[in-house]
């Protein structure tokens, strides 16, 4: 069977042509949305009149039926047929006869592409959303286990203030709260019916919009035809909002390359989720992290190129868009599985909670809070308090202790205003429980944290 749009061309397109020009081999996993869309338009006109009910009853049964085909991988994917709208077109028409060619009436390519591709990214959306909600609930698993354990809070990846595992995962909570909230925003921003706008202009055809958006599950269609089959800002949002999620998932997997370290040894990755080395026996890499740590600057690609091919483009539909699927087919699904086996790797790790706190004995952690101490206790100006706790980690540094670990008779040494409730503010867990305040890392406040994205989550 001949091309069914050839149109003004009437000579046979090159095969380089056929391969150059065709989407088919990556747009085909649209069917699903192209057949939906097809059944929602033929309901559409059928019920404005335009086709015939019988007409509609036959291209139904006939999206059924390649629906199947394709399911069960019978049918026949031809190149020239450029793309998965066109392929179906051709064997619908082949199946039904006249019918198939009335379906596209009072529509185009270019609203057709539209509407496959906004519903592609409308559901990979709600996905994003609700593997986001596992990884979230395994992280709640952790924290809720750790809120009396202790590990060095750091700035500079130096050692700085004490603070506990639990509050250190409900930060990467914070983030990931971020993401689900980026991708419901997107959903809704995008929640509008493309077809029927046809090429650029809308169509002399009565057509009714609201019908089709509300088959489709839209919430209202677009307002302006023209805007309409040249925007890809959902295409854009949907790239940028897996990016920055893959940034948190690369610091993520930066601190468990490091943690997992003999160096820290704060957390073992299982087995399941590590790897050997070819060559030396002993080693157990950690493959995980260090994998999502790299496709992470892939996605950040996909999203740069797609922001280049629209930089320049003119309204309306331009043939360089066809270029704005690939990039976002690869990103959900390098999203879908980053998502996934982080989760698996988070949920299955091992925290050595002893190396955990011995490390907050390293760095003189309570220095903050000695030179607090001197400001509220014993009313010392915060800068000569500041010079004054400085001395004394100077001279834990030359005895090869930690300012914890420091005696009352030396402190006193230096400076005879401090008294012994001063090995309180010294003590490791007293200071990172002395951090109180809303948001704090004390063990009340991770408490409350917890508390807070539990009800969260149950209503995401």
């Amino acid at each position: 069977m001949a091309k069914l749009a050839t149109g003004r061309v009437l000579t046979k397109s090159s095969a380089l042509l056929d391969e150059f020009n065709a989407s088919l081999p990556f747009d085909k996993v649209l069917y699903q949305e192209d057949i939906k869309g097809s059944l929602a338009h033929a309901q559409m006109l059928e019920s404005q009149g335009i086709i015939t009910t019988e007409e509609l009853l036959k291209i139904k049964e006939g999206l059924e039926q390649i629906s199947s085909e394709i399911e069960a991988g019978s049918f026949v994917f031809d190149i020239s047929d450029e793309d998965i709208h066109m392929a179906i077109e051709k064997r619908l028409t082949e199946m039904i006869g006249d019918a198939g060619k009335k379906l596209h009436t009072a529509r185009s390519r270019n609203d057709q592409v539209a509407l496959d591709f906004r519903l592609f990214v409308q559901k990979s959306n709600r996905q994003m959303i609700e593997l986001l909600r596992k990884l979230e609930r395994v992280l709640l698993r952790i924290a809720k286990d750790h809120t009396e354990t202790m590990l060095p809070g750091m700035t500079h990846l130096q050692h700085a203030q004490p603070i506990n595992f639990a509050y250190h995962m409900l930060a990467y909570m914070s983030m990931f709260k971020r993401d689900i909230e980026r991708f419901e925003s997107s959903y809704e921003r995008a929640d509008l019916s493309p077809i029927g706008c046809a090429a650029l202009a809308g169509t002399p055809h009565p057509i009714d919009r609201q019908k089709t958006s509300k088959l489709l599950g839209f919430k209202e269609p677009t307002i302006n035809c023209l805007d309409t089959v040249s925007d890809r800002d959902f295409a854009l949002e949907i790239l940028f909002n897996i990016s920055v999620m893959m940034t948190h998932i690369s610091r993520l997997s930066e601190e468990l390359i490091l943690w997992s370290s003999s160096e820290f040894n704060f957390v073992s990755l299982s087995d399941d989720y590590s790897t050997s080395s070819s060559i030396m026996p002993q080693k157990k890499n950690p493959d995980v992290p260090e994998l999502l740590r790299g496709k992470t600057g892939r996605v950040y690609g996909n999203l740069i190129s797609l922001l280049t091919v629209l930089k320049g483009l003119p309204l309306a539909y331009n043939k360089d868009m066809q270029e704005d699927k690939e990039g976002v087919f690869d990103s959900v699904e390098t999203a879908r599985i980053s998502l996934e086996i982080l989760r698996e790797a988070l949920d299955t790790m091992t925290i050595n909670v002893a190396r955990m706190e011995e490390a907050c004995k390293v760095g003189h952690l309570s220095a903050t809070d000695l030179a607090d101490y001197l400001v509220q206790k014993c009313q010392i100006p915060f800068r000569d308090a500041y010079k004054l706790t400085g001395r004394l980690v100077a001279e834990c540094e030359e005895k090869g202790i930690d300012l914890s670990e420091i005696s009352l008779e030396e402190l006193q040494h230096v400076d005879r205003r401090i008294e012994a409730d001063v090995l309180e503010h010294l003590d490791l867990r007293s200071s990172m429980n002395a951090r109180d305040s809303y948001g704090g890392t004390a063990t009340n406040r991770a408490k409350e944290q917890i508390a807070y994205f539990e009800g969260w989550l149950e209503n995401v």
